[in-house]
């Protein structure tokens, strides 16, 4: 923990501390995902934290037989199995994210190294290049390279400010590089003979297939799936109205699954056969929510995660035998399904937002939950929180407001630099809505990261407005936020939030510690002590000025955690210290 806390409740939660099986609260279960599957799809490999941490898992498809791949004492993000199917990588965060390390074994556990993210350093975007032992990866977005996993020998590909590697053609002659701060990245087709880049497209994701390069394009206001076949651009996947969210594309580049962002936030995917130009969807699909596309080696099975209220992710498959889960939780037949409400904002800007009602006609009181990014979306997936709230007669609203993803170019631009007043006016407009809509009573707010910041700059902004607060690892101080934080994450934030030189007067006026002397609202403040993304100073600055004034509230500071909750034990304490909170401070008072 950095600084020193003075005249402060600060509650320090250990790991362990709930015994997460028992109690009145569920363990706020995440359940399996980052599906990976051997070469010819009969094995597969997830994270899971059915042991209580995120670890990987190897199980037959069609098998309920699972076996865990021991890779240390560090949480695992996501797996990728080898399209020769000898090695799987690991990306590892040790500490809590968001540094992350590279670690390979073999299925059965064995040759565990690491190759990847040593000391300070951070790894990302794994991807194992179709048909060569090779790991194509990115160390502090300024480090693009491959790795091979026999000899350890590590080839960098590209090197400078904010770039990324996406993939490297068959003949190795070719590379895809992306480069860019957060919403306003391109990618370029590299010649690694001459260092010669042609632009691609604006946009994130870029693969080749076979002889072609198939790339999501964010140049026009809806993202899109194109095809450029020598030189010729062709687009493949389209809407006037819903995303392409991502795709993934079989190793032979012959079929391509696309994963539609449906206006709002529900999921879609279509199959297309890229040498027909047909398509047809994915059907069944077992979640409202679908993330981590991922095609075997040979192209006879697509992986995939499905989330829905009530039902934590989950991995399935597709192929020739139908869809099939390999790990996953029933639905719960009593969770709440939120319904999507339609709204205006206070400059004619169209919000949405999820609402998640409890059982009665009411009066009810209402949290506001705000998703960090602020790129990120709320979507109607798996909620512990949401539904043990809605349990207890508590509704939730769970907005989208401006700068959230899925909406569009425009939108998820709209709160950049000093139009973040118009983000933070969009709370105001989230309540406005509510009280005029619905019968409520007292309201709530609260947020994680992003989320944690419009949750206090809202607090600081309409001080009479809420009857209590949550700031889950918000940002407080943008000045103490770009001194403390990850370089590579500082770099890539200029675009959203401000340069900390240039915008310093802006950025001041934005951070919530600036009007903290407005804050009467009871707050519980939530950090994860090893968090380098939004560091623990920034819950520091809160508590202690807080206590300073006699202000209400509660600090729960968990160690060996990060910019996430990773450890079961830990997301069940949180789940009991929000829910009694919030209980607490919304519930009417009975003699």
């Amino acid at each position: 923990m950095t600084g020193q806390l003075n005249r402060v409740d600060v509650t320090v939660l250990p790991l362990g501390w709930t015994t997460i099986d028992t109690g009145s609260f569920p363990s706020e279960v995440s359940g399996s995902w980052s599906p990976a599957l051997s070469p010819d799809g009969r094995h597969a490999a997830y994270v899971s934290d059915r042991s209580g941490r995120p670890q990987v898992w190897v199980q037959p498809v069609g098998s309920d037989l699972k076996f865990l791949v021991d890779t240390g004492d560090a949480p695992v993000a996501e797996v990728q199995w080898s399209t020769g199917g000898g090695w799987l990588a690991c990306l590892t965060a040790p500490g809590g994210a968001p540094r992350h390390e590279v670690w390979l074994v073999r299925p059965d556990g064995s040759e565990l190294h690491q190759v990847a993210g040593f000391g300070s350093d951070t790894a990302d975007n794994m991807r194992w290049l179709p048909g060569r032992s090779l790991l194509a990866l990115t160390e502090n977005l300024t480090t693009a390279l491959t790795v091979d996993p026999v000899t350890g020998d590590r080839t960098v590909v590209a090197s400078g400010e904010l770039v990324s590697l996406l993939d490297v053609s068959s003949d190795g002659t070719q590379a895809l590089l992306r480069f860019g701060p957060r919403g306003d990245r391109w990618v370029v087709l590299r010649d690694l003979s001459t260092g010669d880049d042609t632009f691609v497209t604006r946009g994130e994701q870029a693969v080749f297939a076979g002889d072609t390069i198939c790339a999501r394009s964010e140049s026009d206001e809806l993202p899109q799936l194109i095809r450029l076949v020598k030189g010729e651009l062709e687009l493949l996947a389209w809407s006037d109205r819903d995303e392409v969210e991502t795709f993934a594309v079989t190793a032979d580049g012959r079929t391509a699954a696309v994963l539609w962002n449906v206006h709002g936030g529900e999921s879609r995917v279509d199959l297309i056969d890229l040498d027909a130009g047909t398509s047809q969807p994915l059907t069944p699909q077992p979640g409202r929510v679908i993330s981590g596309l991922s095609w075997c080696f040979d192209g006879s099975t697509l992986a995939f995660t499905a989330e829905a209220p009530g039902q934590p992710h989950g991995v399935w498959v597709s192929s020739a035998e139908g869809v099939r889960p390999v790990s996953a939780f029933p639905a719960a037949p009593d969770a709440v399904v939120p319904t999507l409400e339609t709204f205006t904002a206070h400059d004619g800007l169209t919000l949405t937002g999820w609402l998640f009602r409890p059982a009665g006609d009411g009066p009810h009181p209402v949290v506001l939950w705000f998703h960090g990014g602020p790129e990120a979306q709320e979507r109607p997936g798996h909620g512990v929180l949401f539904q043990a709230l809605v349990a207890r007669g508590i509704a939730v609203f769970a907005p989208n407001v401006r700068g959230s993803s899925g909406f569009g170019r425009s939108f998820v631009n709209a709160d950049n630099l000093a139009l973040r007043y118009d983000a933070i006016e969009d709370v105001r407009s989230c309540v406005r809505f509510l009280q005029s809509s619905f019968d409520v009573t007292r309201v709530g707010i609260m947020g994680r990261s992003y989320g944690g910041y419009l949750t206090l700059a809202a607090l600081t902004t309409f001080p009479d407005m809420f009857a209590v607060g949550i700031d889950v690892c918000g940002m407080s101080n943008f000045a103490t936020f770009y001194e403390h934080t990850e370089p590579w994450i500082a770099a890539a934030a200029v675009s959203k939030y401000g340069d900390p030189l240039e915008d310093r007067e802006l950025l001041a006026d934005l951070s919530p510690i600036t009007r903290i002397d407005r804050l009467r609202t009871p707050l519980m403040i939530v950090h994860g002590e090893n968090d380098s993304n939004v560091p623990v100073i920034e819950a520091e600055q809160v508590v202690n000025a807080l206590a300073a004034r006699g202000v209400p509230h509660r600090y729960l500071l968990f160690p060996n955690e990060g910019h996430e909750l990773l450890h079961r034990s830990s997301r069940a304490d949180y789940l009991r210290e929000t829910v009694d909170w919030l209980t607490t401070h919304l519930q009417p008072q009975t003699a």
